[in-house]
């Protein structure tokens, strides 16, 4: 029995489109030197084993460095194979491809914001837009009461890509149900895994009304691997599998989870993740693993950019 099958997976580009990033476990698969050219490389390697192995789903951001160019030019020479692509706006990159930055993204939910970066994600991307998502939507964000941005979306949903929005912070919940009531979006992105489950609920409410749902960060930005619980580390023991394939095979589980996102540093990462299909873990077998959800997002935003 497996967790999954390998279309429920999708992979990010996170960790891959700029030199810093504040997942944990990065150092030791991304180049050396992280040169544009570099990176570029190790996306594209990422990419190929990632369609080699059936994932047919991509996931990038305007904030995630030159993820979208990467990915433009992986489909280019790649003859354009056949794969869902979905992007963000919302955050732009402001790090200068330094590993030092002191601001690495600014966030901004404005209309002025989604015009300009659809623009740069259409033209990177073109048609090949099937999902657009609100970066990092919370509850007090003001796209809920700014009604030139809400037109504007209201706009793209008639003519452009699905529109989706992805969720962070200790009040996911709240977010995703206050979403929702907006009508315009039929895909959601939250933060999901055995540290912090808290979104679940409304997870499963958004994929029983006929949402897309889509599980990010299900290793905790790696500190469910490099720094595993005892109960991580003995059911990656008893699989015989690495413990992120632990933790990604407990998203699968979820029934609501439609997509579950990897978001591998290297090859090699990629290869660890997809043990993941074959892991038939329990639903609730980590389940006393949960923090409160503002103690975790404190840890999650004290993480440093490396």
């Amino acid at each position: 029995m497996s967790a999954g099958g390998v279309d429920r997976l999708a992979l990010g580009l996170a960790a891959l489109g700029r030199p810093a990033y504040i997942n944990l476990g990065r150092d030791g698969e991304l180049p050396a030197e992280r040169t544009v050219d570099e990176m570029r490389a190790a996306s594209w390697a990422v990419l190929d084993g990632a369609y080699a192995a059936g994932v047919r789903w991509v996931d990038v951001a305007r904030s995630y460095g030159r993820a979208e160019e990467f990915l433009a030019g992986w489909l280019a020479a790649r003859g354009q194979p056949e794969l869902t692509v979905s992007s963000k706006w919302g955050y732009a990159y402001v790090g200068e491809w330094r590993m030092d930055a002191q601001v690495h993204e600014l966030k901004e939910h404005s209309a002025a914001r989604l015009r300009e970066q659809y623009a740069e994600s259409r033209k990177l991307l073109g048609d090949r837009l099937d999902l657009y998502q609100v970066h990092s939507l919370t509850p007090d964000s003001p796209l809920f009461t700014d009604r030139e941005l809400l037109g504007l979306l209201a706009e793209l949903a008639e003519s452009g890509p699905r529109l989706g929005f992805s969720t962070s912070g200790p009040n996911q919940a709240d977010a995703i149900e206050r979403a929702l009531e907006l009508g315009l979006f039929s895909a959601v992105q939250s933060t999901w895994n055995p540290l912090e489950p808290s979104a679940g609920d409304a997870l499963a409410a958004a994929h029983a009304a006929g949402c897309h749902v889509i599980v990010k960060e299900a290793l905790a930005n790696g500190r469910l691997v490099v720094t595993a619980p005892p109960a991580v580390d003995r059911l990656a023991t008893e699989y015989g599998v690495g413990q992120d394939a632990v933790a990604l095979a407990a998203a699968l589980a979820q029934p609501w989870a439609d997509t579950v996102l990897l978001g591998p540093a290297g090859v090699g990462q990629l290869r660890a993740n997809l043990a993941a299909l074959d892991v038939p873990i329990d639903r609730a077998e980590l389940a006393d693993l949960a923090e409160d959800p503002a103690d975790y997002w404190k840890q999650r935003s004290a993480l440093a950019w490396n």
